[in-house]
């Protein structure tokens, strides 16, 4: 039975809707992976585990909930946004239980599985550029509401404080709940950036000393979908840079390894922007091994690999091969 949250009335939703199981995921501890760092434990936050299967379902419902309560989002109104898929998702699962109708711009190139589950759901898919990755269905959702803002109810991920606060509320007090409050270092990469800024408000005015530390790809051209390179992309208006006591580059081929690794050595088959959060959390874990220090590191297992089995890395070089 999932356990109350306490912070806030948005989570209060029906008893008997799927909308109540989100949130409350397992935290689960890398085992195997993390054996070779004595002194060091690293925890996953399971979001995968979340109805529409991403730790997208938080936001999503949050800035559905703000809609109706703004009276902005009513049963005349389609709910508009751009996504690269997860959040998409949610907005799709928890639309579909309400009643709403949603319309979406996604990168032409996400994964044909995301492709299918939107279509499942009911939803207008606007396919964009993909060379324009996810500012490409930004603009081309901009573009669209803009020409007919009465028609749409436009939460935009990007910019909506509704976002963060979701994991303010809920991601980051289940974090110290979860680890009995000993939670030294929280790791997570970042697409709009909410569950980063969120969750470290959250964790720095409550736990003193915590160190929270951002994660990026590494250039502006990558295979981690869903993640933006703030340096060459539109910043989300969201996103707080001196939050982050540290931010890691992410590789594309490592977080591809990570998630063909977690699979094989946790039993965990996840997406890749989680293989590359947990990429962050064990090259953390083995600089403080190296200084002697020890710690409690949690990241996010953002989605599960149910929407990427198509995607040819899993046939690519063996986690045999792999040292981190």
């Amino acid at each position: 039975m999932a356990i109350p949250l306490a912070a806030s009335d948005y989570w209060q939703t029906q008893s008997t809707s799927i909308l109540s199981s989100i949130g409350n995921t397992p935290l689960f501890r890398l085992e195997r992976i993390g054996a070779q760092y004595p002194g060091i434990e690293i925890y996953v936050k399971a979001e995968f585990m979340n109805p529409g299967g991403s730790v997208k379902d938080r936001p999503a419902l949050n800035m559905i909930l703000d809609g109706e309560r703004t009276g902005k989002l009513t049963k005349d109104r389609i709910l508009l946004d751009s996504t690269s898929g997860n959040t998409g998702i949610a907005y799709a699962m928890i639309c579909a239980a309400k009643g709403y109708k949603v319309k979406l711009c996604l990168p032409r190139n996400a994964s044909e599985e995301r492709k299918r589950i939107l279509n499942a759901f009911g939803v207008d898919v606007v396919l964009t550029d993909p060379g324009e990755g996810s500012d490409g269905a930004i603009r081309k959702c901009r573009e669209i509401y803009h020409a007919d803002p009465d028609t749409y109810y436009y939460p935009d991920q990007y910019s909506n404080p509704a976002n963060w606060k979701a994991h303010f509320e809920t991601t980051g007090p289940e974090l110290i709940r979860q680890t009995e409050g000993r939670i030294t270092h929280f790791i997570s990469a970042m697409g709009t950036s909410g569950t980063f800024v969120g969750t470290s408000r959250l964790l720095k005015r409550d736990i003193p000393g915590i160190a929270c530390i951002s994660a990026q790809p590494a250039t502006g051209f990558h295979g981690l979908e869903g993640l933006k390179h703030m340096p060459t992309a539109i910043v989300p208006a969201i996103y707080d840079p001196t939050l982050a006591d540290e931010n890691m580059w992410l590789e594309t081929e490592d977080a591809y390894h990570m998630v063909r690794l977690l699979a094989k050595e946790e039993g965990m088959l996840v997406g890749i922007s989680a293989g590359g959060n947990v990429v962050a959390a064990v090259k953390l874990a083995r600089r403080l091994h190296k200084e002697g220090r020890k710690a409690v590191i949690v990241t996010v297992l953002c989605d599960g690999a149910a929407k990427y089995l198509s995607d040819p890395f899993w046939d690519q070089q063996s986690p045999e091969d792999y040292a981190i």
